[in-house]
């Protein structure tokens, strides 16, 4: 360590010049340090929530962080702000290691200007997402910001469009990670809107494009920061937030543990780590959590704790479109991604927001080779005008395009039902599953037994004097002959009716059998998704 880093006057040995520029330097570490001084950081701390710089090392291996532009000041002197000039900028970026892995980042500084980005503090962030880009690691970005620095005018909007061109660049390359850990208004909202996964905290993160006070003047609403823009709101309505935390500390270990699943970029393979729950594990439960009677719901992460290693499943979007579960896990060591029916939820039927939300995750986990596996129990796209109206046909079939364009290995597993367009996206061979599995109850067909019979013996049901007991007769007689999934493996279309013991130990050989494969697709710019 420097003399100047233990607080203490340089050697009174070296020449005047030396010394005083030793000096400076220490002079200027102090203030760097300091942020905007003592009474804001208490202030910062009455509210719960922690400094710029001790959030980075509450999320960082010990010492690892180094630090880039730390003198750096904004460079606009009208308004007086030539006297609010302090070290940084308002933010703090530089690069450490994760649990070992190296990782660069961004922490803003709410003690200094309110954490306001003006031109200088949105080119340490952009530097910084660059250097993220080049070296081939993960972005993290922790936002607590009043907003766009107004004394600065529209340079402070041009550092916002620096930032989420930098954003989409590096979308599909590297992990980007958003934490709100304050305030995040107007324009500062679409930076984590374009990263992959969004982390809030509980009463202290708020994040909208216009606030209450605004909302009120312009419509007459009254709404609060919380309900508006709070994390819950965000987990639960908007789908905007990935993770609502109830800490701060509790956002730095999911973070860790999410990036536990995931490749440092695009070039890597997802981790594997050795497995220490046997892959031969029998799996019979699965029939005693799935009920008998097809109408009757059952907790679709009771299959997923059962099937995949021990513990190791991470949910992301938990509260948002509950009707469809997805997440991270690992099958036999390896990082997969699952997508599965809730049947707890709309008995698990697809709706605009569920479809949404499985295809995003797809094209997320293809983007950086996790495996997809899909558990199966769909009675098909939720009816209903509301529905139609609100775009079901467009937004159900982003899942069929985010399926159908990923290239890594996709396997499905249809637990119990896969009616009608559903079946498509979450099982279908023709859409792109390499390996799809049934268990020995599973049924697959465009609708129910019900539905079914009453279209197909419509007209012997209806002569008939006794129309219950005939449509009950024809209902079973469909239900045998065409909906056992032996019809659909006699087609080609499954490739293997498995055994309930048998799920977990099939699924990884499933795995293991594709997980080395190969695609090449027609040259183009870009497909036209359907957003």
């Amino acid at each position: 360590m420097s003399t100047s880093e233990k607080g203490t006057d340089p050697s009174p040995e070296l020449p005047y010049s030396h010394r005083e520029s030793l000096k400076l330097l220490e002079t200027m570490r102090k203030a760097m340090l300091a942020g905007g001084g003592e009474d804001r950081q208490a202030r910062q701390k009455a509210k719960g929530k922690h400094t710029a710089r001790e959030r980075i090392r509450l999320l960082t291996d010990e010492g690892s962080f180094v630090e880039n532009h730390p003198y750096e000041l904004s460079r606009i002197d009208d308004f007086g702000m030539d006297s609010k000039k302090i070290s940084g900028d308002g933010v703090i970026t530089g690069s450490a290691l994760l649990e070992g892995r190296q990782i660069w980042l961004s922490s803003q500084d709410f003690t200094v200007l309110g954490g306001s980005l003006g031109e200088q503090h949105a080119s340490k962030i952009a530097a910084t997402q660059r250097l993220a880009l080049k070296t081939g690691k993960p972005f993290i970005q922790i936002n607590d910001s009043g907003g766009a620095r107004i004394q600065e005018g529209v340079m402070s909007l041009e550092g916002y469009g620096s930032i989420f061109r930098e954003n989409i660049l590096a979308s599909g390359v590297i992990p980007q990670i958003s934490l709100i850990m304050g305030p995040c208004a107007g324009g500062a909202a679409y930076s984590p809107a374009l990263t992959d996964f969004v982390f809030m905290i509980d009463k202290t993160s708020h994040m909208y494009i216009t606030g209450p006070e605004v909302i009120k003047a312009v419509t007459g609403e009254e709404v609060s920061h919380e309900d508006l823009g709070g994390a819950l709101a965000h987990a639960s309505k908007s789908g905007n937030v990935h993770f609502h935390c109830a800490s701060e500390e509790e956002c730095f270990r999911l973070v860790k543990r999410l990036l536990s699943y995931l490749p440092s970029s695009n070039r890597e393979a997802p981790p594997r780590l050795e497995c220490t729950d046997d892959p031969n594990r029998e799996t019979g439960e699965i029939l005693r959590i799935i009920p008998g009677e097809s109408t009757r719901a059952y907790d679709v992460r009771e299959i997923i704790a059962l099937l995949f290693d021990g513990e190791s499943f991470l949910e992301v979007h938990r509260d948002f479109a509950r009707s469809m579960v997805v997440g991270f896990a690992r099958l036999a060591g390896r990082s997969v991604g699952i997508i599965g029916n809730q049947p707890m939820v709309f008995a698990g039927a697809l709706d605009r927001d569920s479809s949404d939300k499985a295809a995003r995750f797809v094209r997320f986990c293809d983007a950086f080779s996790i495996p997809v596996i899909s558990l199966v129990d769909v009675p098909g796209y939720m009816p209903g005008t509301e529905q139609e109206y609100g775009g079901i046909i467009r937004h159900g079939a982003k899942l069929l395009y985010a399926i159908a364009e990923a290239t890594v290995p996709k396997i499905a597993l249809v637990l119990r039902k896969a009616y009608g367009g559903a079946y498509i996206g979450m099982a279908s061979r023709a859409l792109g599953y390499d390996r799809v599995l049934t268990l020995p109850i599973a049924e697959i067909a465009v609708m129910g037994a019900s539905g079914a019979a009453n279209i197909i013996f419509r007209n012997e049901i209806q002569s008939a004097k006794d129309h219950d007991l005939i449509k009950e007769i024809k209902m079973h007689e469909y239900q045998r002959k065409f909906m056992n999934p032996f019809s659909s493996a006699s087609l080609g279309i499954v490739d293997d009716v498995i055994s309930p013991e048998s799920a977990r130990k099939e699924l990884i050989r499933s795995l293991e059998i594709i997980a080395d494969k190969r695609e090449d697709r027609p040259s183009k710019k870009h497909g036209n998704m359907p957003l």
